[in-house]
């Protein structure tokens, strides 16, 4: 079957919790660096097509759903649904853990669970922000862009005027490729760069 892109369905979520831990690391596979499979899709996948499903996307091929873009309209209105709708649930099933000093990075992102919702950085231009990440065998054909002029497009239909995502300074390839679909730089930070997208 060949690849294609196609609107999320509720049976697509495993497959989002899979791909973000294969693609987790800066882009390479995040599973040796987790105890819990799960937290990093948590965090990047799991409340964005539950909060709106309609700004989820996935590209599909013989092998299933290897590869999505998740967004929001509206950051801070986010924020504010999971506060309500999806934190209470997970901080309660994962309470906060100290370093156990052997790898693993749970506690840095059950340190994200807990903590407050993060400032959002150029609101009034970028307001929407998105999550996007493709197994390898379907990188380098296109789907990338395929998916984030999708999920532009949708956008662009609200009025919403810009996107942002955040890049680790790790992932010079992703930083490129961004910067080829018009993205450019909205803050530097010490795990990398904010990036934002006219819309």
């Amino acid at each position: 079957m060949p690849a294609h892109l196609r609107p999320f369905h509720p049976s697509d979520l495993p497959a989002l919790y899979r791909i973000c831990l294969l693609t987790g690391d800066a882009g390479s596979d995040a599973t040796s660096l987790y105890r819990d499979p799960d937290l990093l899709g948590h965090l990047y996948a799991g409340p964005y097509p539950l909060a709106d499903p309609s700004l989820t996307f996935v590209v599909v091929d013989a092998y299933g759903v290897g590869g999505y873009v998740v967004a929001t309209a509206d950051t801070l209105a986010f924020q504010r649904w999971c506060e309500q709708h999806w934190w209470p649930t997970i901080r309660g099933e994962h309470p906060p853990v100290g370093d156990p000093r052997d790898g693993t990075r749970d506690h840095q992102l059950l340190h994200e669970v807990h903590a407050a919702p993060a400032p959002v950085e150029a609101y009034d231009s970028y307001p929407a922000h998105l999550h996007i990440d493709l197994l390898p065998h379907l990188q380098g054909q296109g789907w990338g862009r395929t998916l984030i002029t999708t999920l532009a497009e949708a956008l662009r239909r609200r009025g919403v005027p810009g996107v942002q995502l955040g890049v680790s300074e790790a992932n010079q390839n992703a930083i490129a490729f961004y910067g080829r679909l018009g993205f450019s730089e909205v803050a530097r930070h010490p795990w990398g760069r904010t990036l934002g997208l006219r819309l």
